[in-house]
């Protein structure tokens, strides 16, 4: 693959993978922007490789976790070490913090899971990771992959029973409704 050709690949996996990879990110406990950053730290070391790896995106789903289990460890770290050193708390909440804060219930529900279950969950959904693949990317089996798996969407699943969801008419954004109870006899 000449230089052009490289480039040219190069764009189309990051367009085709950055949205899933942020969203792994996120379920890694990474807030977005964390997870750009990280995002792009992978891509800059995939572009320096000198040739593409056999499994392009296993590598890179790969080197994505590592690097953003080191960014949580050297951030917890970090903060560890400042908030010693300066006798400051860090943790007030941003405007960027209030509005993530915001996200729809399913998202909060899927943080919610376990973290073992949420990521499998997302490289399942939204990566379109088999079981095998998942398995050999954790180093565990396909079968603890699939419990995983099952476990976190019935969790899921009994956490949103209750809830409706339909379409705004005009917008096509999507409306939760809380299930009404049931009424009182007599009343």
């Amino acid at each position: 693959m000449n230089g052009d050709e490289h480039s040219n690949w190069l764009e189309r996996f990051y367009e085709a993978k950055a949205a899933g990879l942020i969203l792994y990110g996120r379920a890694l406990g990474l807030g977005h922007s964390e997870a750009e950053d990280v995002l792009h730290s992978t891509f800059l070391a995939l572009m320096r490789l000198p040739e593409l790896p056999r499994e392009p995106e296993h590598y890179c789903v790969r080197s994505f976790r590592n690097r953003a289990l080191n960014y949580k460890r050297s951030l917890w770290r970090r903060l560890a070490r400042e908030v010693l050193t300066d006798g400051q708390h860090w943790f007030e909440k941003s405007q960027d913090e209030t509005l993530q804060a915001m996200q729809s219930d399913a998202v909060r529900r899927l943080a919610e899971l376990p973290q073992e279950q949420r990521e499998v969950i997302v490289l399942k959904i939204w990566n379109r990771f088999t079981f095998e693949e998942i398995g050999a990317l954790l180093e565990i089996s396909p079968n603890t992959v699939a419990g995983r798996y099952r476990y976190g969407l019935q969790k899921l699943k009994s956490k949103l029973e209750g809830v409706v969801y339909e379409r705004d008419g005009f917008t096509g954004e999507p409306i939760a409704f809380a299930a009404s109870a049931s009424c009182v006899a007599g009343a």
